[in-house]
């Protein structure tokens, strides 16, 4: 049996997840971390994207952030979100559109634009896209 750390993932509105993890994968922003038991203490920025889960026991869970901080204690990894989703609760079709008014606004350049506002939306919209191909690539459902 593998060893455990206990992971929680919290988002600003609730707690998404708490429960013994094998590993947790995530995308840092200087690149994706792999943390598993005896990792060294850390604390670290992760970009928006798929937060990956392999429970105890081996069964894997797939989370979206939003961006945040990932926070690594002896036995205890916490992953700090400003918005995160279930893998499961993303729309695809929201995320579609959102991308797809992101890059109409960044290629509208008018002087009304916010363009560090669409840009953080345009990224976001991109990581739930992405973290959605990914789970029906492993799920062997291509589209």
């Amino acid at each position: 049996m593998a060893m455990t750390v206990h992971c929680d993932i919290v988002s600003a509105e609730q707690e998404i997840f708490s429960g013994l993890v094998e590993m947790v994968v995530a995308p840092g922003t200087e690149g994706p971390l792999g943390i598993i038991y005896g990792h060294a203490p850390l604390l670290t920025g992760i970009e928006p994207g798929p937060i990956r889960v392999v429970k105890q026991g081996g069964e894997e869970e797939i989370f979206f952030v939003s961006g945040g901080y990932l926070e690594v204690q002896p036995y205890h990894v916490t992953v700090l979100a400003d918005t995160a989703l279930r893998a499961g609760d993303m729309d695809e079709a929201a995320a579609q559109a959102a991308k797809d008014q992101a890059e109409k606004a960044l290629a509208n350049q008018s002087a009304e634009l916010d363009y560090s506002r669409a840009a953080v939306q345009l990224a976001e919209a991109a990581a739930q896209l992405r973290t959605l191909q990914s789970i029906r690539k492993k799920l062997g459902k291509n589209k």
